[in-house]
C-alpha cells in the first residue's frame, strides 16, 4: 500500500506519526502479528487460504474470542495502554457492531506496532492512529509479562 493509500485508509495516520516496518506479507495479520507468528494467518473461521485458531478457543469472531486467544498466550486483561516496562501490551480494536476489526502490540518503548491485512507492518506513536472505519475503536486492553523484563528480586 502507498502511503497516500495507508493514509486514506487511516486519515489519523499521518498526524499520529508513523513509519512502515516490513515489506506486504499475506502469510500472517494483526492478531498472529501481535502474538510474535509470522508464519500464519489467525481467524476463527476457515478462509480460502487457509488459517490458523487455537483449539480451545471459542471459533467466534467476537472480542471475546480475541481475549480468549491472548489469555491463552499469557495476556491478562488491564485497564489502560499507559506504558509499563514490565509488560508488553495489546489493544484489541472493534468496529460500531462489535466485531473485532485489529490489535496492535505495544513495544518496550511506548511506541505501538501493527499489521495492515495483507499489507505492510507499521510503528505508530498512538492507537488512535488506526481509529476509524477500517478497524473501529480501540476496547481492550490486555498485558503479559516481558520477557526480557527483570524478574522480581
Amino acid at each position: 500500500m502507498t502511503p497516500d493509500e495507508m493514509e486514506r485508509h487511516f486519515p489519523n495516520l499521518a498526524s499520529a506519526g508513523y513509519a512502515v516496518t516490513s515489506e506486504q506479507a499475506a502469510s500472517y495479520n494483526c492478531l498472529a502479528w501481535a502474538l510474535g507468528d509470522t508464519q500464519h494467518w489467525w481467524e476463527p473461521i476457515n478462509y480460502p487460504f487457509g488459517y490458523y485458531w487455537p483449539r480451545r478457543a471459542p471459533r467466534d469472531n467476537t472480542v471475546q474470542a480475541w481475549t480468549v486467544v491472548f489469555q491463552l498466550y499469557g495476556f491478562e486483561l488491564c485497564d489502560t495502554a499507559d506504558l509499563e516496562p514490565d509488560y508488553e501490551k495489546v489493544a484489541i480494536y472493534a468496529l460500531p457492531d462489535g466485531t473485532p476489526g485489529h490489535a496492535a502490540l505495544q513495544l518496550a518503548d511506548g511506541t505501538w506496532t501493527s499489521k495492515l491485512g495483507r499489507d505492510e507492518d507499521i510503528s505508530h506513536r498512538t492507537l488512535s492512529a488506526l481509529e476509524g472505519d477500517e478497524y473501529g475503536t480501540v476496547v481492550r486492553f490486555l498485558r503479559r509479562f516481558r520477557a526480557t523484563a527483570a524478574g522480581p528480586s
